[in-house]
């Protein structure tokens, strides 16, 4: 039989909390390594692009946002020397991004960090309890990527 706690649930509270702790020490951790212009959509597109070269479309659809404002986060990428815009060789009609030498600097300095907070997160709670955690912001994702599609919800900017 599953516990509850007393009271009314504060999770979703504690996840804005938490997501806006974790986004606060990457940008610190960052910045530390000489990267100071960390952005929330970072970690996730960096991760991406690592893979090689990805449609700006694609790119939307992985964020779940429209074209343009993938664009914009590419546009924010290009201007911080960490992305170019290619054709693409196969079909000229797609626009791929692409990782320059900075940004795959940068790519290497998210994932340390990133590798970094995981470890010591993992330090400091047994691994039920992360593997329980885990559990319950799968059931998050998912909920909201069953019940909603990328163009029914509404995003926070950045």
């Amino acid at each position: 039989m599953t516990e509850k706690s007393a009271g009314p649930s504060l999770f979703g509270d504690l996840l804005a909390l938490g997501r806006r702790s974790w986004v606060n020490q990457m940008a610190a951790r960052l910045e530390l390594l000489g990267h100071g212009d960390y952005r929330r959509s970072d970690a996730a597109v960096m991760r991406l692009l690592a893979r090689g070269p990805v449609p700006i479309g694609r790119l939307g659809s992985v964020l779940g946002v429209t074209r343009q404002a993938a664009r914009k986060v590419v546009d924010g990428l290009s201007q911080r020397g960490y992305a170019i815009t290619a054709r693409d060789e196969d079909d000229s009609r797609r626009l791929n991004v692409v990782l320059t030498p900075k940004g795959e600097d940068y790519v290497r300095a998210v994932v340390a960090v990133i590798g970094a907070l995981n470890r010591e997160l993992a330090d400091r709670v047994d691994a039920a309890q992360l593997s329980a955690a885990e559990l319950v912001l799968r059931a998050v994702i998912a909920d909201g990527a069953d019940v909603h599609g990328p163009s029914a919800t509404a995003r926070p900017r950045d």
